[in-house]
């Protein structure tokens, strides 16, 4: 282990953020980094757990402890190795993951847990400078070639082990730029595109092809990849956003969180959009309805346009600040999140339903809201119910509907194939990955549901074994 003693001698001291009057003005990120003799003292209070529950909790399965020592002892190299062992691109993960590892760390009992995900974001960003992250071209190619269709997280997480393994990988993508909700879902306060563009650069040194702009089930059949290619990976995610269908859904106003969002990165890659197809929050009262990360990036995003006023409602009643009696320690803890997003202004409610949408000559205007109530029935459920004389109503000129995601876009590729879906609407797979189709596979949220981009990963590099298997099966 680091420092049998590091974890009493020093404190948790996390890198923190840029001052909010400052970044506010730009969509650079904001977090900020310590430097590397903080960021080593920080490494040593791993105590190299005989359990490492931070092990346990991690969807990839990062060798925590082994890493954390490395960069104790300076061995940045080792560090970086290590965590790419189960990882194909960290400096995703150390920017944006929600950390369930630092949730489990034995540390967090008393709310210091190990700055895992800092460490983990400067061992790779330290490896990218050195120079220690370099192509690694396969030695060999099988004469196998697979398509992945969508190239998300759990998309690029196929494509590397896959063409690894020494297949001739090829990535679809529907988009003018490849990264999924990577690149167009996650604001580039969060996760600055350029890292994006670093690794799949590597990635096509190493011989993986990309074609963008590429609708697969329109602009190219299905059956047609099926045919050329001799497996197939649907990592197309769950997109088909849960809607509101209440009345004045179809106001000019009520608008979707991802297409919100999606059109901001999009101008900050340089498109320009005409006024009428501008989404702006500019002067705007505007509401979030739902209090996920999603939520979080429309309001961050909203302040950064200069909204008038942002208020976040939430239908389920407020998380408590600590850990409730039926929420212990190791596990994810369902307790209040405040973001760097909502410290920049957000007036944030709880136990909210939305009545309807009230427009004027075709634009939203206010909504009508009521207080709802939960109570556990007698079957043990939660029910919902609203309090009478509670409804009021507010106005807003911009709603963005960010109550999650419901399952893959059916229309196009999956009815393509006829794929089997399961009781969510989720593709449906065996233990092999594999669908209702031969020789086509899907991973990720398309099959697992929405998840964290993790999760899509460590879906991505388990289904990219059991193609691996498929393809060289005697």
């Amino acid at each position: 282990m680091a420092d049998p003693k590091g974890f009493i001698k020093y404190g948790r001291k996390e890198g923190g953020y840029r001052p909010v009057a400052e970044r506010v003005d730009d969509y650079g990120e904001v977090e900020q980094t310590l430097n590397v003799a903080d960021r080593t003292l920080q490494a040593s209070r791993c105590m190299d757990c005989g359990i490492p529950f931070c092990h346990w909790a991690c969807p990839v399965g990062s060798k925590i402890p082994e890493w954390q020592d490395a960069v104790y002892k300076g061995e940045w190299k080792l560090a970086s190795e290590i965590l790419h062992s189960t990882n194909s691109f960290p400096e995703f993960t150390g920017r944006i993951c929600p950390n369930p590892c630092e949730k489990s760390c034995v540390l967090a009992i008393h709310e210091e847990a190990v700055t895992i995900r800092e460490n983990e974001c400067s061992v790779v960003e330290r490896a990218f400078e050195e120079g220690y992250i370099e192509p690694r071209i396969p030695a060999h190619r099988t004469g196998k070639k697979v398509a992945v269709v969508g190239s998300g997280p759990a998309g690029l997480s196929v494509a590397d082990l896959l063409n690894q393994a020494g297949h001739s990988v090829t990535v679809f993508e529907k988009d003018d730029a490849v990264g999924g909700l990577l690149r167009y879902g996650i604001p580039d306060f969060k996760l600055n595109k350029k890292v994006i563009d670093r690794r799949v650069a590597i990635f096509e040194k190493e011989g993986i092809q990309f074609k963008t702009n590429v609708s697969v089930g329109e602009t190219v059949k299905g059956e047609e990849l099926a045919k050329e290619y001799d497996a197939v990976v649907l990592t197309i995610g769950a997109m088909q956003p849960r809607d509101l269908p209440v009345e004045g859904r179809d106001l000019d106003g009520v608008h979707f969180a991802m297409d919100f969002l999606k059109q901001q990165n999009k101008v900050n890659r340089g498109e320009v959009f005409t006024n009428g197809d501008r989404l702006l929050a500019t002067g705007k009262n505007v509401l979030v309805i739902g209090g996920g990360d999603t939520g979080s990036d429309c309001v961050g995003t909203s302040n950064r346009q200069k909204a008038n006023s942002v208020t976040q409602i939430e239908i389920l009643p407020k998380p408590p600040q600590k850990r409730a009696a039926g929420n212990p320690w190791p596990y994810w803890p369902t307790t209040l999140k405040t973001s760097t997003s909502h410290a920049e202004g957000c007036e944030r409610k709880w136990s909210l339903n939305t009545k309807r949408f009230i427009g004027e000559n075709g634009k939203l205007k206010q909504v009508e809201l009521v207080e709802v109530e939960w109570t556990k029935g007698d079957n043990g459920q939660w029910q919902m119910s609203e309090k009478p004389e509670t409804a009021y109503k507010m106005d807003t000129e911009l709603v963005l509907l960010s109550m999650g995601f419901v399952s893959p876009v059916h229309e196009g590729l999956v009815k393509e194939f006829g794929l089997e879906l399961d009781a969510r609407g989720n593709i449906k797979v065996d233990a092999q990955y594999q669908t209702s189709k031969a020789n086509v596979f899907a991973a990720g949220d398309a099959s697992n549901g929405a998840s964290l981009v993790v999760t899509a990963i460590a879906k991505g590099r388990e289904a990219a074994k059991s193609v691996h298997e498929f393809l060289t099966k005697e």
